[in-house]
């Protein structure tokens, strides 16, 4: 079979799922149907709706986009059917129920950012640099009941510097991705896959680490964890949706406060954890057990972000003033 014949069926919603369905697209592939989430409500009475990335890029393209609510529901299981895929992609969806997994003869397979079994879940960039990993990568895989456990096609290693934020380590492996997807595609097409169980790549050594959704209290930064564990926390959730702490003012007012970008300062000294330093012009640093976390870039509730300097000149200092 040619790829022209092969009808495939994608699935997807983020930024992230755009780059693979744009190289199936400019690669001459048969993308006979798209299934996204339904257009998000927005504005300040949610009367505008706003639609996936993935949406505006299926209708720039003239493709066919299902958006359904619920993926069990009997009038889209008959129109994903009527589509006659042999193949469906998910990179960035949703859980799929059986009925929609098992429908195409050669299967479903899923994109997922992470070298699994490590990290499986719905965070997987973010834990990976939260964790200080040095490595990560993308693996393809067929779809079964148990959400990120099927059988590995393919995998791709990727580095992650200890500069590297979270959007960073995304932009690496959703075009990295993109390639994935093909190559995985045309595998398929000339039967070259030879699927490997997860459970033949766990050693007994080896700690599973997972990957779960992340919420905003799960943002908070614990500043008793020392400066590596608090810097990569604050790297692995930027830009988005970013740590936070409060920082509170010798008057006792409370406001949270986002940070961005910070550097690791490892020193020896008397300062309670939370306790912050400044010369009030250009650095602001915050005390934790083994030395300062230097922010560079942060927001305070309400304002725009903004480099360090900038927020010192409207900053009242206080011998009370820390963070919690």
């Amino acid at each position: 079979m040619e790829k022209k014949d092969l009808r495939i069926v994608y699935m997807g919603t983020p930024d992230f799922a755009v780059e693979s369905l744009r190289r199936l697209v400019e690669g001459g592939y048969n993308v006979v149907g798209v299934i996204t989430m339904p257009d998000k409500p927005m504005g300040r009475h949610g009367s505008v709706l706003q639609p996936s990335p993935v949406k505006e890029y299926a209708v720039s393209q003239g493709l066919r986009v299902l958006q359904p609510e619920k993926l069990k529901d009997e009038a889209f299981v008959e129109e994903l059917r009527s589509l006659q895929a042999d193949l469906q992609i998910v990179v960035a969806f949703r859980m799929l129920p059986e009925i929609v997994w098992n429908m195409p003869r050669l299967g479903t397979f899923n994109l997922h950012a992470s070298l699994l079994p490590q990290y499986r879940g719905a965070a997987p960039i973010n834990w990976a640099v939260i964790n200080g990993d040095t490595e990560t990568g993308i693996t393809t895989f067929f779809l079964k009941h148990e959400i990120d456990t099927g059988e590995i096609i393919q995998q791709v290693r990727v580095p992650i510097a200890d500069t590297d934020n979270v959007e960073i380590v995304h932009d690496k492996l959703m075009h990295l991705g993109g390639e994935l997807v093909l190559e995985t595609v045309d595998a398929i097409l000339d039967g070259s896959v030879k699927p490997v169980p997860q459970e033949d790549l766990i050693r007994q050594e080896t700690e599973l680490r997972p990957a779960p959704k992340i919420f905003k209290e799960t943002c908070r930064i614990d500043w008793n964890k020392g400066v590596k564990r608090v810097y990569d926390f604050i790297r692995g959730l930027s830009p988005y949706p970013a740590a936070w702490t409060e920082l509170c003012v010798g008057d006792g007012t409370r406001q949270v406060l986002k940070i961005y970008e910070a550097e690791k300062v490892f020193a020896s000294h008397e300062m309670n954890v939370g306790d912050i330093r400044t010369d009030m012009k250009t650095y602001f640093q915050i005390a934790v057990n083994d030395g300062f976390i230097n922010v560079l870039t942060l927001q305070l509730a309400g304002k725009k972000r903004m480099n360090v300097a900038d927020f010192l000149r409207g900053y009242r200092t206080s011998d009370n003033n820390k963070v919690e």
